[in-house]
């Protein structure tokens, strides 16, 4: 019976680990019935459709992987020529990102985003709650133009060098109110610690005796390790021994402190409470910034290639609409989620927490300040490449807000031709420039400081080269994307969606805000176990459908569900930067579904305010939009 139990187990163990072979073996397999039964286009698309979710889903295969199976199962089954997948592959979304790229890589090779992120937080103080908001303002402004991964990963160093020290000095400050308390002991209690400490020699030299061949070893343990504990200070152990063990060696009263810091690394379980607070904080605040613009995350830049792509006549997204909507929903957020953290982790004292008062600031919160100054003087003046990319920053970000804004001509109106400039063509060709503009000042010696990043032997260095771009630049997101282009272009020309969408008839009842509710936490709910892009890529043909059957302006589902897919939290595996800042190991997995769970509710509230308040009137949603009707008829037809 054993050896039959231990066989079973075996194979089970030998299934486990070959669970993603078998997903991608048996899905295909077991779907194919579908189209040899109904050899139609819309169950071929259909077809094509459930394996890459499941594929996406189960990371069975890397993500950019299984993006590519539209690319050979539709030629296959007839649905799309394959010179028309590829050409889905490629779209203005994925211009547009390379120029974010080249913006990016500069700003993280001289390290601009490191003076920003300190100095905000300079700003702020060290005082738990305003430390937690400085960090999460800083880490919220630098994810509206890098990806949350990099921002996160950009950030918590600098947060754990604080954190860092703030434990190094609550240790000293135990270590002083132990001795300060070991000053004031009466006669009884040193003469208790001197028995206690007499019985202890006697088992440690027990103990030695009974080990013959290190017995020399153990007689001499202080000559062996004078190495301070802990750090705790305590005074270095004589090497005249006897054959004894001397008496500093070991301390009997102050075991159980010794014992407790050893178990845990903060001085106290506030200490512990601020790192989990400031940790869940970075996280949070990047996916916050992810909202704001089109290019902060990857869901957003999905949502806006593949609406632009349905419906080519509607002429609502871009830059400055979405930021004008989103940018709202971020402060509230932001300013929610700070409250929520603070109430959660740190209690509601928030005049202790967050005064920026001097006289109320503790020796700890002193060094912590102490320490962030230090690594924004390391920085030293700001340097030549730093400005040109700062310069750059803003001027991209104006090309962008004025190139239609909507309420005044925007600058490509002084163009013949309509139409042709988008915000890729801005992107690309500012990025284009960082390749060309030297990042030594014109004139200057060559060796200044500013320009360590640079190769001393060619004064006419760029500002970035290949590498840097290359190193930073999420080919796997773009192939993703692409693939959700893909299948969005067969559910068009298959006529799937339209199929999907009369199978959605029955919800017509309900009123549009319903409909905009059950779809946030559906997909808010699919993306704590799957990633963000590929939910998205999946939802969006299915609720566009669904928008165009039940006769509702499609950005009313649309855009909240975008946002909302954004708000995998509440595990590690949600998102890349919960698995970052769960990897520096203050937080647990409770920690983070208590939180995130809060932080969810959140977000699904506050865009819910935010699409029946000023979403209205800057998109028009009281209304069926003509580009609409004409994608509805032409589908049907």
């Amino acid at each position: 019976m054993r050896l039959e139990a231990a066989a079973r187990m075996d194979l089970f163990r030998k299934l486990w680990k070959a669970r993603k072979l078998i997903v991608v073996v048996f899905i295909p397999l077991s779907l194919l019935p579908l189209p040899l039964i109904h050899p139609t286009s819309e169950a071929c698309c259909a077809y094509v459709l459930m394996v890459t979710a499941v594929y996406w889903v189960s990371e069975a295969v890397p993500l950019g992987a299984a993006a590519l199976v539209p690319a050979f199962l539709y030629p296959l089954f007839g649905v799309l020529k394959s010179s028309e997948v590829a050409a889905e592959y490629c779209k203005d979304t994925t211009l547009l990102l390379m120029g974010v790229i080249c913006l990016a890589a500069s700003i993280e090779k001289w390290n601009l985003h490191k003076r920003i992120a300190l100095r905000m937080v300079m700003i702020a103080g060290a005082k738990p709650g305003m430390l937690v908001l400085g960090f999460m303002c800083c880490t919220v402004f630098l994810s509206m133009w890098l990806s949350n991964t990099s921002t996160t990963a950009m950030v918590m160093p600098i947060a754990e060098a604080v954190l860092q020290q703030l434990i190094c000095t609550g240790l000293a400050d135990s270590h002083n109110d132990s001795e300060t308390a070991e000053a004031t002991e009466d006669e009884a209690a040193v003469s208790d610690k001197e028995e206690n400490l007499d019985k202890n020699q006697l088992e440690l030299l027990y103990r030695n005796n009974s080990n013959d061949c290190r017995k020399q070893e153990l007689s001499t343990l202080s000559e062996v390790q004078p190495v301070e504990p802990n750090g705790l200070g305590l005074s270095p152990i004589s090497s005249h021994t006897n054959g004894h063990l001397p008496q500093v060696a070991i301390e009997i009263p102050n075991v159980k402190r010794v014992k407790a810091r050893r178990d845990s690394q903060y001085p106290t379980k506030r200490d512990h409470m601020i790192c989990k607070c400031l940790s869940l904080s970075i996280t949070y605040a990047a996916t916050i910034g992810g909202l704001i613009t089109i290019t902060g995350t990857s869901t957003n830049l999905i949502f806006a290639e593949q609406f632009n792509t349905r419906y080519p006549d509607a002429k609502v997204i871009n830059f400055g609409t979405w930021f004008i909507f989103s940018f709202p929903i971020a402060i509230i957020m932001l300013v929610l989620t700070w409250l929520w953290l603070h109430f959660l982790f740190l209690g509601c004292n928030f005049r202790e927490t967050c005064s920026l008062s001097k006289k109320r600031k503790t020796r700890r919160e002193m060094m912590s300040e102490k320490r962030i100054h230090e690594e924004y003087t390391k920085l030293g003046p700001i340097s030549y490449p730093e400005v040109v990319t700062g310069v750059f920053f803003i001027l991209m970000t104006l090309l962008w807000f004025t190139r239609e804004p909507g309420f005044v001509p925007g600058w490509t109106s002084l163009f013949e031709k309509k139409g042709y400039r988008t915000d890729a063509t801005v992107s690309v060709l500012l990025g284009f420039l960082l390749f060309l503009i030297p990042a030594r000042r014109p004139f200057s010696s060559s060796s200044s400081s500013s320009y360590r990043n640079t190769d001393d032997d060619d004064p006419l260095a760029p500002m970035i080269n290949w590498k840097d771009f290359q190193r930073l630049m999420p080919w796997e997101i773009v192939i993703l994307v692409g693939g959700g282009y893909a299948l969005a272009a067969g559910c068009k020309v298959s006529g799937l969606s339209v199929w999907i969408g009369r199978q959605l008839e029955p919800m017509s009842g309900l009123p549009p805000w319903a409909v905009t509710l059950l779809a946030c936490l559906l997909v808010s709910a699919v993306t704590e176990f799957a990633s963000n892009p590929a939910t998205l890529t999946v939802f969006l043909p299915i609720l566009s459908a669904l928008s165009e059957t039940l006769q509702i302006n499609p950005l009313h589902t649309l855009i909240p569900s975008t946002m909302c897919v954004s708000f995998g939290v509440m595990l590690p595996v949600g998102n890349p930067p919960n698995a970052i800042v769960f990897s520096y190991g203050h937080v647990q997995i409770s920690d983070m579904v208590k939180a995130g769970f809060g932080v969810n509710l959140i977000g699904v509230a506050v865009v819910m305010l935010a699409i029946t308040t000023w979403g209205v009137p800057l998109f028009n949603l009281t209304e069926f939009p003509a580009w609409a009707v004409a994608r509805n008829v032409t589908g049907i037809l």
